[in-house]
């Protein structure tokens, strides 16, 4: 299949999968706050996290990249940490300046994203370190949650929270500081490849 081939599809397995975990969102919320369920709040909250990579996954193997997917995944992606940091640290699983930093590194990357896209520079790849960083804090969250008590299991719990979380922080904003150097070369291209249209 040609690359451009239907990328103007709305209604395909990926954005379905997509659009169910934004409404899994409002749920995780509910279920923590006006159902006071921890445990499966941070059940719900882990399964998303783990399942982040399935609608791209779909995407590609099946050949239904679409232009909404583009947009909607990393989208859904977005406010799915962006819930889950805040209503964790509202919660008070989690400190404040762990949720601080969470956010400020996705807005850092978004905000660059945004701004290189508006300026026309070419697409820059997800390094695996950005990844990696993603995926451990996407499991520390959860297992903040589920640590938040006094029974004795949860102490165990809490370390693997604290374990994987830090490790998720120092990846992401490594991740983070990895992004100047292809960020600085994706503009320069992004502008000869104008220029030549031009």
């Amino acid at each position: 299949m040609d690359d451009d081939e239907g990328l103007d599809r709305v209604l395909t397995a990926p954005n379905v999968i997509t659009l169910l975990r934004l409404l899994c969102i409002p749920v995780f919320l509910l279920l923590l706050f006006a159902w006071h369920h921890q445990t499966w709040a941070a059940i719900l909250l882990a399964t998303l996290g783990a399942t982040d990579w399935v609608d791209g996954f779909v995407a590609r193997r099946y050949h239904q990249v679409s232009t909404l997917g583009k947009v909607l995944d990393p989208t859904a992606d977005r406010l799915l940490v962006g819930a889950a940091v805040i209503a964790v640290v509202v919660h008070r699983a989690v400190p404040l300046w762990f949720g601080i930093a969470t956010l400020t590194r996705e807005v850092l990357v978004s905000v660059m994203v945004v701004l290189l896209a508006a300026l026309g520079a070419a697409r820059i790849d997800v390094l695996w370190v950005g990844k990696a960083g993603t995926f451990a804090l996407m499991f520390a969250y959860p297992a903040f949650l589920l640590s938040y008590g006094t029974a004795t299991w949860q102490g165990p719990v809490r370390v693997i929270a604290w374990v994987t979380g830090l490790i998720g922080l120092a990846l992401a904003w490594t991740a983070a500081g990895s992004y100047v150097a292809p960020a600085r070369t994706a503009f320069r291209e992004g502008r000869a490849a104008r220029r030549s249209v031009v």
